[in-house]
């Protein structure tokens, strides 16, 4: 039932205490009003950080997921990257235990074909050294034919260390030094064609200091 003046004039009330009454009523009602529209806008406050904070903790849980998963891929990735590295390091470092190995039994075979070891280096450079196959002794299988190779290829280096080391051109008593043929170094130089002094001057380097 509504607190009206017609209702508390019918209880008798005079009419400056229904005043005060109807005013004192009017003064609660507003203040019950303005409290609950105050709650009111506090409970929907709430609802709408309540729906934030939903909405930030499910992005939380989202980017939390994105950067596991990226971690897991990178570091993967890594994993790959290393073992990768290691495999190639580990391939090459047998590749160049191979490739010694390889070098020295083939400066074997120059050594028996009577090649200086100062040209070891320029003939492995030109020789197909990773090709060759070792045996159980650690030998070239093929050691024959190569060395056959390499007297025939390379048979310039083999000749002048041969001269030098015999001396056999250079008899004592002749001017000048012997060289191939019997020539001395002035006779070689007496030659009036090029082509055939240049010839014989490369066939006795030694009379000319080389």
């Amino acid at each position: 039932m509504a607190l009206t003046r017609k209702l508390l004039s019918s209880f008798g009330i005079e009419a400056d205490q229904i005043d005060q009454i109807i005013e004192a009523h009017s003064e609660t009602v507003n203040a019950l009003k303005t409290e609950i529209a105050s709650l009111k806008d506090e409970a929907e406050a709430g609802k709408k950080n309540a729906e934030e904070l939903k909405s930030v903790q499910k992005e939380f849980a989202d980017y939390q997921k994105k950067v596991e998963a990226e971690a897991k891929e990178r570091e993967g990735k890594d994993y790959d990257k290393l073992l990768k590295e290691y495999n190639d390091y580990k391939a090459e470092q047998e590749r160049k235990a191979v490739r010694a190995e390889k070098e020295e039994a083939y400066k074997q075979i120059l050594k028996d074909a009577g090649i200086p070891e100062k040209h070891y280096a320029k003939i492995l450079k030109y020789s197909d050294v990773d090709g060759v196959e070792l045996d159980d002794k650690g030998k070239i299988t093929t050691a024959k034919e190569i060395l056959k190779e390499i007297k025939e290829e390379w048979s310039d280096h083999i000749e002048k260390d041969q001269k030098k080391g015999a001396d056999s051109y250079n008899p004592p008593g002749d001017k000048g030094g012997g060289g191939k043929g019997g020539m001395t170094k002035e006779e070689i130089m007496q030659i009036k064609d090029r082509a055939e002094r240049q010839k014989a001057i490369d066939e006795n380097l030694e009379l000319f200091g080389y």
